[in-house]
């Protein structure tokens, strides 16, 4: 394609990278990408997939700003409390980047609409608050054969992972490390423990990372491992993460061969997971 005189300007510092160069940016603007919740980890996904050109993010997300979410959320202001998290992220975006295209769902992510909504991009960024979507997220994307970078906090501590099992080779979904989710209550939320916001922004720019680096191509993806940060000793940890052949959604013999085990799920719970944002 050819670039305007303002995308060379506004692109440059990537195409000046000999990994990225022209081409690579010419496959971002093409590139889109769902982030499944406008929180924590969302905001700075988005902040920085916006800025470098991603041509279509999506955002799920059902909620509105409330003013806690400000210690943390970067992509909300003061003025947007009480506003769509969706609407809020989407005019924000715009101050960044006005050529990005942004589809706002204001909507839980579910198993009726999870197959639909992941079908339509590239690649998903989960940034998720509770297991049952998490675990919903990963299946739809191993199913619908799409790439997913997921990260997840909690205090001082968070994690970011690759996962595109449907590839081939030793590429293993979030189930190869967590069969199942934990019991309701044993593992406590953001709101329940805390997180340090500085965090967030953290974690969720090495998510933005790994997400460019997979559009793109480049580098080495980080399927295959799990990156964990412990922010109070400033050490980070990469763990090799092997594929299971007994994985009961990607393994030899699956069990989990579409998402109606989440249906049942969320009736049992009484409400769909939702797509809350840390």
């Amino acid at each position: 394609m050819d670039f305007s005189e303002q995308q060379i300007e506004r692109y440059a510092r990537h195409i000046l990278l000999g990994q990225v160069g022209g081409k690579g940016q010419e496959k971002l603007l093409a590139s889109k990408v769902l982030v499944i919740g406008a929180g924590g980890l969302g905001s700075p996904v988005l902040l920085y997939l916006a800025a470098a050109g991603v041509g279509t993010l999506g955002i799920i997300d059902d909620d509105v700003v409330d003013l806690s979410n400000l210690q943390r959320q970067v992509i909300h202001a003061t003025a947007s409390i009480g506003m769509a998290k969706v609407d809020s992220a989407k005019n924000t975006i715009a101050a960044i980047n006005p050529d990005v295209r942004v589809i706002t769902y204001q909507d839980r992510i579910t198993a009726g609409n999870a197959m639909d909504l992941i079908g339509g991009y590239d690649l998903v960024a989960d940034g998720s608050d509770n297991f049952a979507t998490r675990f919903l997220v990963n299946d739809a994307c191993y199913l619908s054969k799409t790439p997913l970078v997921s990260a997840a906090i909690l205090q001082f501590d968070g994690q970011v992972a690759t996962y595109k099992a449907h590839e081939a080779g030793d590429n293993p979904c979030y189930r190869c490390l967590f069969p199942e989710p934990p019991p309701p209550g044993q593992v406590p939320s953001c709101a329940e423990a805390g997180v340090l916001g500085a965090m967030c922004g953290m974690i969720g720019s090495l998510q933005a990372t790994e997400a460019l680096k997979e559009l793109m191509g480049i580098g080495q993806s980080l399927s295959g491992s799990l990156l964990i940060c412990e922010a109070l000793g400033t050490e980070f940890r990469k763990i090799k993460v092997r594929r299971d052949p007994g994985c009961a959604l990607c393994g030899e013999t699956p069990t989990i061969t579409d998402l109606s085990l989440h249906e049942i799920a969320a009736g049992e719970q009484c409400r769909p997971a939702a797509s809350g944002s840390a």
